[in-house]
């Protein structure tokens, strides 16, 4: 297998992210601490009020989240999450979810990540803190343990 460890681990990790696939989520960029994905909003995607439903903002915000939390291979899972929602996203727009290491120490992180609709307009601002579980995405020659 190719590539960064960031690239190995993510695609490991998408082959198996059903859950983000069915959302129409797409996995743009990873690399050591940052994640992005995007989504473009269906009407399947919005509540009723016509809007996306905050439930998919937040799901599009953790998925970035835990590609760049997994970005150097080690398995990683949420320990806790906020989100702050700012403006309403709407059928048609193309959303961004740029995830960045903030911190990381020992076996906890702390990720931001900015979901953006496609004119710049920040919809929401997330936080996760992230802790390392025992175990890896792959071993020293790139294959699953």
């Amino acid at each position: 297998m190719t590539g960064t460890i960031a690239e190995r681990a993510a695609a490991l990790m998408w082959a198996e992210d059903t859950a983000s696939r069915w959302l129409g989520f797409e996995l743009a960029e990873v690399a050591e601490g940052t994640a992005v994905l995007t989504l473009r909003v269906a009407p399947h995607h919005c509540n009723g009020h016509g809007m996306l439903h905050g439930g998919v903002t937040f799901a599009l915000a953790d998925s970035a989240f835990a590609f760049a939390c997994n970005s150097r291979g080690q398995r990683t899972v949420a320990q806790t999450n906020t989100i702050t929602y700012l403006a309403a996203g709407h059928v048609g727009d193309v959303l961004t979810a740029s995830a960045r290491e903030v911190q990381l120490r020992g076996r906890s992180g702390i990720y931001d990540v900015t979901v953006a609709r496609q004119d710049g307009t920040a919809i929401a601002e997330f936080r996760g803190q992230s802790r390392a579980i025992p175990g890896s995405l792959f071993d020293t020659e790139g294959d699953r343990p």
